[in-house]
């Protein structure tokens, strides 16, 4: 074993002894009882438990994992198997965190890591950046094959086990998964000192290269290198201003950008919470039409959802009939038996006494938006033309305000599917479960939701123009949705 091996060996075993440490370990005991609890807390609480997978499907996940329960566990290994189960239940809301300590240690915490970053559709996996930014094998748009003799499809099927989505909406896994690959690896098959990739070279055809981990540590400076040259930047630094973190965090959020040349705008939005959004839209369109605009884009393809309110503010500004929230809005129950361990309990329970109303099958029902028709709005309204730009990360409240508006004959729905339901979803209020001894965190929907009870359930919108990923597209840093709606715009202005 050469001496650089044996250095990066020993600090992977020196950090695991650290990790060791930081991670607190439970009982098989207390393993069980946290899982019970959560188990009865899910079947007294959780509106949709078996929407999509059977009680006795459910029951029997449960079973195997709880009576193979080993003598001992951390918190991040009981975390996969708690994780593993709650995904079968197909609720995009109902999710697994770890203990608050533990999510404050982990950002400090240095450790080896897989040193790329993927992104994945389908079996698919295409390099997006990689940590060694002088190696010149792997570059962006590469195209990967496998990892450590593990092909495609066998890593992703084993990591999305542990990722919750709605119903079978699969593409917002592949999001999920695109957005921290490295993480997700490494919880899954663990981290090894080097990594063999498999690739497709530029040539087109099979190669593999040995890759080591990346370890999340500042490297000795080396004095003898040189220092690499400044690239002089095309905007002079004292021209750019600079932003309060109140400005960026509002940007962050919520922007429009004009286009007066081509009476284009385009709003991009990655949350309906946050972000001044009732101001943010009433000044968007007073603008768009003080600038007489005919085209709008809305980017929603990062936005996880968020206010139902802020949803039903946009909607009314170019939506061209009324609508309402859902068929179906509704609770199982508004007691909360283990509320003790359901945080803030005691706020859900006062919201849902009084907006919610008891039917005569004793569940609750959210009757302003089950029976409530929203009018579209005069002022300021947008008439135009509408793009829609959705993906997997389009969830929740995202995919209402998406619901609402596909088939309106002024707006096309592009991208990919979304992550959220197009029938329905769980969520509205989602207090969250703390079990006791692992203080493990899982998110709780209390209403169901039916959008459209004609629907069919199980999958996410799809969009109007499907456009996928590709290596070309991320080789070359092209967004291709945005790039179709341009043509189009433009193709249609000069006809």
């Amino acid at each position: 074993m050469c001496k650089k091996n044996v250095l990066a060996f020993i600090c992977i075993l020196f950090l695991s002894i650290t990790t060791a440490q930081i991670i607190p370990r439970f009982s098989q005991q207390e393993m069980q009882k946290d899982m019970q609890l959560l188990k009865k807390i899910l079947e007294a609480n959780h509106p949709s438990l078996y929407w999509y997978s059977s009680k006795g499907h459910i029951d029997s996940v449960f079973n195997t994992i709880y009576n193979n329960l080993p003598d001992t566990l951390n918190e991040i290994e009981f975390r996969k198997k708690i994780a593993y189960w709650v995904s079968e239940i197909r609720c995009g809301h109902t999710s697994v965190r770890y203990s608050k300590r533990l999510t404050k240690r982990l950002t400090t915490l240095r450790y080896p890591a897989f040193p790329l970053s993927l992104k994945v559709w389908k079996d698919s996996m295409v390099v997006l950046a990689n940590r060694y930014i002088f190696d010149t094998t792997l570059k962006r748009g590469t195209i990967i094959t496998g990892i450590n003799k593990r092909a495609n499809k066998e890593i992703i099927d084993s990591i999305f086990h542990y990722i919750s989505t709605d119903g079978y909406a699969i593409n917002h896994k592949n999001q999920v998964l695109s957005n921290n690959f490295s993480d997700w690896y490494k919880w899954v098959f663990g981290i090894d000192s080097v990594f063999t990739i498999q690739y497709v070279d530029s040539a087109g055809k099979p190669a593999s290269v040995n890759l080591k981990s990346f370890t999340l540590m500042p490297p000795k400076r080396d004095s003898s290198l040189k220092r690499l040259p400044v690239l002089p930047t095309p905007i002079p630094p004292q021209t750019i201003p600079k932003l309060s973190r109140r400005a960026r965090n509002l940007l962050s959020k919520r922007v429009l950008l004009i286009d007066s040349t081509n009476k284009t705008a385009v709003m991009r939005l990655t949350s309906f919470s946050g972000g001044q959004l009732k101001r943010f839209f009433r000044r968007s369109f007073r603008t768009i039409r003080q600038l007489a605009i005919t085209d709008l884009v809305i980017d929603i393809r990062e936005n996880g959802g968020g206010k139902v309110d802020n949803y039903i503010k946009l909607t009314k500004y170019v939506t061209d009939h009324p609508f309402k929230v859902g068929d179906t809005v509704q609770a199982i129950s508004r007691k909360f038996e283990y509320g003790r361990y359901i945080h803030p309990s005691w706020i859900y329970w006062i919201a849902m006494n009084i907006a919610g109303k008891k039917a005569d099958d004793g569940t609750i029902h959210y009757r302003r938006f089950e029976r409530h028709y929203f009018q579209p709005r005069i002022k300021n309204h947008f008439s135009g033309n509408i793009y829609l730009v959705q993906g997997g990360y389009s969830f929740s409240a995202a995919t209402m305000f998406v619901s609402s508006l596909k088939g309106q004959k002024n707006v096309k729905v592009v991208g990919e599917e979304t992550g959220g339901g197009w029938y329905g979803n769980s969520a509205m209020h989602i207090p969250e479960i703390k079990l006791p001894h692992s203080k493990l965190r899982v998110r709780l929907p209390m209403y169901r939701l039916v959008m459209d009870s004609t629907r069919t359930k199980g999958r996410g919108i799809m969009p109007d123009w499907e456009i996928n990923p590709s290596s070309y597209a991320i080789k070359r840093g092209i967004d291709l949705k945005m790039a179709l709606i341009q043509e189009e715009i433009l193709r249609r202005k000069l006809h």
